[in-house]
Parts: C-alpha cells; sequence; structure tokens
C-alpha cells in the first residue's frame, strides 16, 4: 500500500471518526438498523457505488467495479447491529437510547469498511468487482444466515468473502487470524423443569423441580469431562435461571427453567453436547419424580478460514502493519460468528484486529458497559480492506 493511500485515508480520518461515533450514539439492534443502514447506503451512493438495500430487512449492499478487465468477485463484510445493554461510559458519544449499546466495536467495524469503500471508489483501480457487504443482526439473530437465504449470492456473486472484527487486549497496530476452525459453533438450550411445587413448610406434599434443576446444572460441566475426548474443546454455560416468586419465598415452585448455551468446533461433539444435555435432564427430572421440556436450538456453526484465503489476509494484514505483528496462528476462540454462515457458503477468511490493551488491564472487553471501539484502529483497518483488494484484485489503491 503506498504512502499516498494511507495519507488519503489519513486526511478523510476525521470524517471515519464523525460517523463512528454518531453510530455509537444511536444503536440499533438485530434486524432494525434503519438509521444505521441509511447513513451506509447515503455515503455508497454518494461515493459513486450501485447500492441495494433491503436484504434480510436493513442490509446494505454496495457494489464496484474496477477500471481494469477482470471477472473475479470479492464480498467484504461489516456488522452493523448493537446489543441490549446498558452503556456506562460518560464520553460524549454515549449511547443516547437506554438499554442499547454498541457493545461489540460493530460500529467501528462499520467504519472501517465505509473508509475502504470511499478510497476505492475513489480510484478503482483493480481488476474485478468487489461487494461491500453491510449485515444487521449478527448480535444473536443470524443476520448472514438470513441474507443469504434471501439471495445475496445469487444477487452478488462472490468467489471469496473476507471478514474481520476487533479483539480488545490485542494490541493496536496487529492482527491475528489462524486457517481452518478458528471460532466455535454456537448453539443454545433450554430445560424446564416441572413438578406439583407446593408449601415451604411441607416439601413432602409436593414434587419440588428445584432438584433437579440443582442436580442438572451441577451435572451439566461433568459431560464436558466425561463424555468429550479430552483433545476436543467444548464449552457449556448455564445462563438464564429463572423459578417462584421474589416475594413467596415460602412457596415451592412448580416450575423451574434452565437456559445456556453450548461450544464446539467438530459436528460429532455437537451431536454429543445435545445428546448428552438431554439425557441428563431426563433423567434428574426422573430421580426426583418431576418431568422436563429439553430443546436444543442449533445456531451458529464453526468458523473456518479457507487455508488460500487465510494466506491472503496474512499478506494483506502484513502489507499493512508488518508482517512481524501479524500472528498467523492464533489458538482457536471459544466465541461465535455468523460470518461463519458465510464462510459455509464461499471460501475466505476471517481475521482479528488489535484494538488495543490488554488482558491484564486497562482492556474492557466487547459486551461489557464500558466497552468502546477504538478510534486510533480506524484507518489501520481499512487500509487492511484496500489490501485484502489489492492482493485479490490487483493493485487496488497504490
Amino acid at each position: 500500500m503506498s504512502t499516498d493511500t494511507i495519507e488519503r485515508l489519513k486526511a478523510i480520518e476525521p470524517e471515519l471518526i464523525a460517523i463512528r461515533r454518531d453510530i455509537h450514539r444511536h444503536p440499533e439492534t438485530a434486524f432494525e438498523e434503519v438509521r444505521t443502514a441509511a447513513i451506509v447506503a447515503d455515503k455508497l451512493a454518494s461515493w459513486g457505488l450501485q447500492v441495494h438495500r433491503g436484504l434480510a430487512t436493513t442490509g446494505v449492499v454496495g457494489t464496484l467495479k474496477g477500471k481494469q478487465p477482470g471477472q473475479k468477485t470479492i464480498g467484504l463484510r461489516a456488522d452493523m447491529d448493537a446489543l441490549h445493554l446498558q452503556e456506562k461510559n460518560d464520553f460524549t458519544h454515549r449511547s443516547t437510547i437506554d438499554g442499547k449499546m454498541h457493545a461489540c466495536g460493530h460500529d467501528g467495524h462499520t467504519t472501517m469498511l465505509l473508509g475502504a469503500a470511499r478510497q476505492l471508489a475513489a480510484d478503482p483501480d483493480f481488476a474485478g468487482t468487489v461487494h461491500f457487504i453491510f449485515q444487521p443482526a449478527e448480535e444473536g439473530l443470524g443476520g448472514a444466515r438470513v441474507m443469504i437465504e434471501e439471495g445475496l449470492f445469487n444477487l452478488f456473486p462472490c468467489d471469496v468473502v473476507y471478514g474481520m472484527h476487533n479483539a480488545p487486549g490485542l494490541p493496536v497496530g496487529t492482527f491475528a487470524i489462524r486457517p481452518g476452525p478458528m471460532l466455535a459453533a454456537s448453539d443454545s438450550w433450554t430445560a424446564v423443569f416441572h413438578g406439583t411445587g407446593g408449601h415451604g413448610s411441607a416439601p413432602n406434599r409436593g414434587t419440588d423441580p428445584t432438584m433437579p434443576a440443582a442436580s442438572f446444572i451441577l451435572a451439566v460441566q461433568g459431560i464436558v469431562g466425561r463424555n468429550v475426548p479430552p483433545i476436543d474443546t467444548a464449552v457449556l454455560s448455564v445462563g438464564h435461571i429463572a423459578a417462584g416468586a421474589f416475594n413467596a419465598p415460602n412457596v415451592i415452585p412448580s416450575d423451574v427453567t434452565v437456559r445456556g448455551t453450548s461450544r464446539s468446533y467438530r459436528p460429532a461433539v455437537r451431536d454429543v453436547l445435545e445428546k448428552r444435555l438431554g439425557e441428563v435432564a431426563r433423567s434428574t427430572a426422573d430421580t426426583w419424580g418431576c418431568t422436563v421440556d429439553y430443546t436444543y436450538q442449533r445456531r451458529y456453526p464453526p468458523l473456518v478460514n479457507a487455508s488460500e484465503q487465510t494466506k491472503v489476509a496474512i499478506a494483506a494484514a502484513a502489507a499493512t502493519v508488518g508482517a512481524e505483528n501479524v500472528d498467523g496462528n492464533l489458538a482457536p476462540l471459544t466465541g461465535a460468528e455468523d460470518f461463519a454462515f458465510m464462510l459455509e457458503k464461499k471460501p475466505g477468511a476471517y481475521i482479528m484486529i488489535g484494538n488495543g490493551g490488554d488482558e491484564a488491564g486497562g482492556c474492557h472487553y466487547v459486551h461489557t458497559p464500558l466497552y468502546d471501539f477504538n478510534d486510533a484502529i480506524i484507518v489501520t483497518g481499512a487500509t487492511y480492506w484496500l489490501n485484502v483488494v489489492r492482493h485479490e484484485l490487483g493493485d487496488a489503491a497504490a
């Protein structure tokens, strides 16, 4: 990437920061990203890109053809949605909407891709076509899957696709990636234990569903230790427990709900988790004379980077920050990402960009109320996108 290109990006950095902070102030959650999508679409159109709106309700795709002859097409994807979380920051660009905030950096992801789109539109000296995919509803509702189901890759054919996410704790000016499985499959499950309940003074006169629920919560942790091969990775976590009424502690509830998530990388392990959770739930319910309704929902598949596109991503990152600042063998992460749906359909790669801070301190992690995307990496991220295009389609903006 030429010094000229970096300087042009630095020249528009204040504008990009303003866009990012404006989106941060106005967070929109899954499939409700109307204002954010309008900003994205209007910017892309003003820079001369062809713009398509409405995939997965609020998705936006901007298309830019290079001025050199070429048939290859690539997709670059950024997510737009915020989280249901109350922000606790006190800076001027904090969320203006109670109970919603950009706690995962999607405001920054959107802005970095917009920066790359503006730069490429100003000098489309590449061979082929770039589709800039701005996706809604990454946080739990699978907006990538919905975009695909509604014809994303039919309307906008892509030979390869690329994604990127910020990583708190990874220093500014660094990238990390690995070939093969990089992020886990993410599933959710629910077990509702049913009994008769009763008076707290006479538990013997009924069946108490809190007992199998409590036994189940403890037994869940034994599934990974005793049913998953030691060389595999899996995580089971309980995230929701509900029963009874706060103002009626003398009443044994008749129902107890336990909900959680499971993470895995291999299909066989995923099958084991689904099977054993149900067996343990039913056996504990039966032991205490209760019944249980158990459901398991397969949500996001594992994210698997293709070997060749991982090499391209590493090369693009190295061209951005230097090879010594790129980790090409990142340890697999147990988080999940619905970009995995796109990687099931097309070869591609997903990379982490350092958001700064460190794990020991000074680092507010994603999905926490004090997190904020680091504006200092906007130009770095946009430059990475330009280098991906350069490696895939020729010298994009040199």
